[in-house]
């Protein structure tokens, strides 16, 4: 699959010391806690760095932090690390954001990296360009996880969920709701983000297969509902009525959007924000018939909890794949799919029982979206 990190075929070897620069071994799995850890496929290799005493320093190196997903990532990232199961194996943990700039990013990590950092846990913003900062991990023993947004390389451990099937399940849910012709809406993330790439790849696969006779209206959101209402408000007033839309992020500014410039709620495949899922519940009885995968923040807490397992010597997926959570408007539950309580937005898609991962809101709340520096 494009952008995401393909399984290593050669082994280089367990090293330590000066030799360290070889990198992790490739070894044979199963690996520690295969429940949580599930390998991306049955041709995923398994790395293994030499064992370290704990406890350890571990940093987050985010990229933007404009949307509520990554301030969510980053508040789930402090709530973990401080858990007493997880804080009795750090001795330090930072978290920085560096914006959209790719050299930033590098430097950022490379900064981590020469301070003698046991573990980076990096949300890339872009797929290419990391063979240095590999290199220069393997050098010093770092551990290196990509996580959410993924990387075109063989030498890195990862971290995600299948973003072209993200595409592909919205694509087949609102053509199994609007038919096989019409008008749709496509909002789009970031542009330059793997994750924004493959969602659309996968969508478009599907309404754009043969049998299948849509317009396609493409605007960007930047996955973030401010800009998300405003696109979708530019693009009703230059296109006038859509049978779908499909978005990837924003989702509650978009059906905002919809109902300022008065247009009739049509059915909706969209990310797993809240408000989103309430805005479903409240208006799927006069339209909004809504479809919600969810992109889980609480990525970076499996990101952690296995960089924690593979300082401890423990061999690791090289790509670990996290199942898609998804729901509709016929099935959505109050209190597990949706917090109709909450006032402020949150993305719901937060248990993960294989990994004993579950954060409610207000755990979540408590923390900030600042850099811990």
């Amino acid at each position: 699959m494009k952008n995401i990190l393909i399984a290593a075929g050669v082994s280089v070897g367990l090293m330590s010391g000066a030799a360290m620069a070889a990198g992790p071994e490739i070894v044979s799995g199963p690996g520690a806690d295969p429940q949580c850890f599930v390998p991306w496929s049955a041709d995923t290799k398994y790395f293994q760095w030499p064992k370290k005493e704990g406890p350890y320093r571990i940093a987050v190196v985010n990229g933007f932090v404009a949307n509520v997903w990554r301030i969510q990532m980053i508040q789930t990232a402090k709530a973990y690390a401080e858990l007493p199961e997880i804080a009795e194996h750090l001795k330090e943990f930072k978290v920085v954001s560096v914006g959209t700039d790719m050299a930033a990013q590098l430097g950022a990590v490379e900064d981590f990296i020469n301070q003698g950092f046991d573990a980076v846990l990096i949300d890339p913003n872009t797929p290419k360009g990391w063979d240095r900062v590999i290199r220069l991990a393997d050098q010093k023993g770092t551990v290196l996880i990509a996580f959410d947004n993924q990387v075109e390389t063989d030498k890195m451990a990862g971290v995600a969920q299948d973003q072209i099937i993200m595409g592909v399940q919205g694509g087949e849910w609102l053509v199994e709701h609007v038919g096989n012709k019409g008008k749709l809406l496509e909002i789009r993330g970031v542009a330059g983000f793997s994750a924004d790439q493959e969602r659309h790849d996968g969508f478009r696969s599907v309404v754009e297969a043969d049998g299948n006779d849509f317009e396609v209206v493409e605007v960007v959101g930047n996955w973030a509902p401010g800009d998300s209402q405003k696109a979708t408000a530019d693009a009703i007033a230059a296109h006038g009525h859509f049978d779908g839309i499909f978005t990837q992020g924003g989702s509650n500014g978009t059906v905002q959007a919809l109902i300022d410039a008065g247009h009739p709620f049509v059915p909706m495949a969209g990310e797993g924000e809240n408000l989103f899922r309430i805005q479903i519940a409240e208006f799927a009885d006069e339209g909004l018939k809504g479809f919600s995968y969810g992109q889980s923040p609480a990525q970076v807490a499996i990101a952690l909890k296995e960089a924690i397992v593979a300082l401890q010597g423990e061999p690791i997926p090289q790509l670990v794949k996290i199942p898609n959570p998804i729901t509709d408007f016929t099935r959505m539950v109050a209190g597990e799919d949706y917090f109709p309580d909450l006032e402020t937005d949150f993305f719901a898609a937060n248990a993960f029982p294989p990994c004993g991962l579950n954060f409610t809101a207000p755990q979540l709340m408590a923390q900030t979206g600042d850099d811990q520096n």
